[in-house]
């Protein structure tokens, strides 16, 4: 069955996440019905400083803005399944934890929430304060899942790509998505 999903990359650092999410999951077309991707007011800010140009049009998938709570996303007849967001700041994570919908990737979030519909956060993070803690346990009990940018290295990845795609490849699996990776033991 084909997903629809939603991506969101905030402008915390890790955009390498975020470019390697999105390139994966245009190698899936065959297994995603629809992918929007919600940048944040900074998230191509840090892109640019980290990665360097980028233009969000060049990308297979609708962008909506950050400001566009009339995005299908916004709502959850829209009938997403999963939403990624990916690098995922502790500003963002801590406004969904609040229930603060004040931009369309923290609405989207709450209406994955609400619809009891897949949440994925990725946070990139060290070290994690009390407050952030707080945070993620409020969204794990809500339903959430928070998979931390923390890199596996028993694959013996030999480039920072192979490094990267140990996290954005776990995170795809558990959206549900059926891909050639790395799995223990093999």
């Amino acid at each position: 069955m084909k997903k629809k999903i939603i991506v969101g990359i905030t402008g915390a650092s890790g955009a390498v996440y975020g470019k390697t999410l999105l390139e994966s999951l245009a190698g899936l077309k065959d297994q995603v019905e629809a992918c929007g991707v919600i940048f944040s007011v900074n998230a191509l800010s840090v892109w640019r400083y980290e990665i360097g140009p980028f233009d969000p049009s060049s990308l297979p998938f609708a962008v909506y803005e950050p400001d566009d709570l009339f995005a299908p996303a916004a709502s959850g007849s829209a009938g997403y399944d999963t939403m990624i967001i990916c690098p995922c700041s502790m500003g963002t994570l801590g406004r969904i934890a609040a229930g603060v919908s004040n931009d369309l990737m923290t609405r989207s979030a709450d209406v994955m929430l609400k619809e009891r519909r897949r949440l994925i956060l990725v946070p990139r993070e060290a070290p994690y304060n009390l407050i952030h803690i707080r945070n993620m346990e409020t969204l794990t009990l809500s339903g959430a899942i928070i998979l931390p940018a923390s890199p596996s290295f028993y694959s013996k990845p030999a480039t920072i790509e192979a490094l990267v795609r140990t996290i954005t490849d776990r995170v795809l699996a558990i959206a549900g998505f059926d891909l050639p990776t790395y799995h223990w033991g093999e």
